[in-house]
């Protein structure tokens, strides 16, 4: 079968044609995805007090408006943002319910600068901002995004090895070895396979699961950001604005990073085509409806685009699918409980594979795009960006805080090694990538990029 022809029964939304999957296949890859999500998804609320129930019911929504709006191409799901965790402590650092509501709306008033960003990018085209984002500078964030994640993996793992081994051996002998459905989940066979001998073995609590009513509403109208309005403390919510808007300009970065990620991994170009300013938008509104309700700001989750760089199926469906499981659990606090009960372990072993991948998109980012590593301004804006991201991330700080006055601007080590990266590129001498409108080539997933040094392939 020729190239072109194996690529046409392909199809266009992924590996495996969708068609050829039918639902109660495509179901099981949404609770997939859904499982991939939950770990970090429900740590967000557990680390900062917000209500877990309407966590998952505002990570379903705010998935499903972002397919909405991005025009159901982007196979992502929008899961708990840990950029903002500083801010939730710095308003409310003992999570306070009371307090955690003026964070929230600190949180909704940054997903404004997404739609100021997205309205620029409509306004002026995507050209403009995409030239700032070469993969010499795509590809290291990519990496570091994966690495950074790499500590909360392992820390999961070291509650259990012999739980976490279990389900990384599934997860690796399913998608190496499997025939057919097998293949394509092995991270809901690593959860099911690892969660079952934890069981078995008596290293799960299951009394919060069977305390748990059945069906309970997740929001509480007195944990909302409306709540708050009717007789605000003022001061407060501009401290609240003050301190955590800033937050937003490391998240558009991280979400044009995830965005070049699922691109790369899918081999279609996103950011032309539903567009960046869509993108940008739906990951904005997301945030901004989340947090108006009490639940964390939402991201593009690079678990999700593990998922998809293993299993190959990039039918944007299946996410739509998890995100209806999301919003369904949310209403079932039994549910909930089970999951929740899951082995942290188990939880840090099937991460570990997918935490890895999302690296190992970011190399394939850089080798494929024939990044000249022999430029000395590649060398050093690529180990900048790395060490910045990482190092930081790793620090007894965890993040650089900028005081002004009796303000504190606190900015992680992805945000930091981004931001550096975007400016060494600006101004450093010997740029060798332009970006266009075209479509990926079959070999390179560049994105609509261009060399100047090289003329395109026909």
């Amino acid at each position: 079968m020729s190239k072109k022809n194996e690529k046409s029964s392909i199809g266009d939304e992924g590996i495996f044609d969708a068609r050829s999957l039918g639902l109660p296949k495509m179901t099981v890859l949404g609770l997939q995805h859904m499982f991939a999500m939950f770990g970090a998804t429900v740590l967000v609320p557990a680390l900062t007090g917000l209500n877990v129930s309407v966590t998952l019911l505002f990570a379903g929504l705010g998935t499903l408006l972002f397919h909405w709006i991005s025009r159901g191409k982007v196979p992502a799901f929008l899961g708990s943002s840990f950029a903002f965790l500083a801010g939730y402590w710095a308003i409310a650092p003992n999570g306070e319910p009371e307090l955690l509501s003026y964070a929230c709306f600190g949180v909704a008033c940054a997903g404004v600068l997404y739609l100021v960003l997205a309205a620029l990018i409509k306004a002026f085209g995507t050209g403009k901002v995409m030239r700032y984002f070469p993969p010499i500078v795509t590809g290291p964030i990519i990496i570091a995004i994966g690495l950074n994640l790499s500590q909360s993996a392992i820390n999961n793992c070291e509650a259990d090895w012999v739980i976490a081994l279990v389900a990384i051996a599934i997860v690796i002998i399913c998608n190496i070895w499997g025939r057919g459905m097998v293949k394509i989940v092995p991270i809901i066979l690593g959860v099911m396979g690892s969660y079952l001998t934890a069981a078995i073995l008596g290293r799960v609590d299951f009394t919060p699961v069977r305390e748990a009513a059945w069906i309970g509403l997740p929001v509480s109208w007195d944990r909302t950001v409306f709540a708050i309005l009717a007789s605000p403390d003022v001061s407060l919510l501009i401290t609240a604005v003050i301190t955590i808007m800033p937050i937003a300009l490391a998240t558009m970065v991280e979400h044009i990073g995830d965005v070049s990620a699922i691109s790369s991994t899918v081999g279609k170009n996103f950011i032309r085509d539903p567009g960046l300013h869509r993108t940008l938008a739906g990951d904005g509104l997301a945030t901004m409806i989340a947090s108006l309700f009490g639940a964390p700001a939402n991201t593009t989750y690079g678990e999700n685009t593990g998922v998809l760089s293993l299993t190959k199926v990039y039918d944007s469906r299946v996410v739509r699918i998890a995100a209806g499981f999301a919003v369904l659990f949310s209403f079932s606090p039994k549910v909930a409980a089970l999951i929740s009960a899951m082995p942290g372990a188990t939880l840090g072993g099937v991460s570990l594979v997918l935490y890895g991948m999302i690296s190992a998109v970011g190399v394939r980012n850089v080798v494929e795009n024939q990044v000249d590593f022999s430029k000395s301004r590649n060398v050093i804006i690529a180990a900048l960006i790395l060490v910045l991201s990482i190092g930081i991330n790793f620090s007894n700080a965890g993040a650089i805080v900028f005081h002004a006055g009796n303000m504190a601007i606190s900015l992680s080590g992805l945000a930091v090694g981004a931001l550096t990266g975007i400016f060494l590129n600006a101004v450093l001498p010997g740029k060798d990538y332009t970006f266009d409108e075209d479509e990926p080539s079959d070999t390179c997933v560049d994105l609509g990029g261009t060399r100047k040094t090289q003329k395109k392939q026909p």
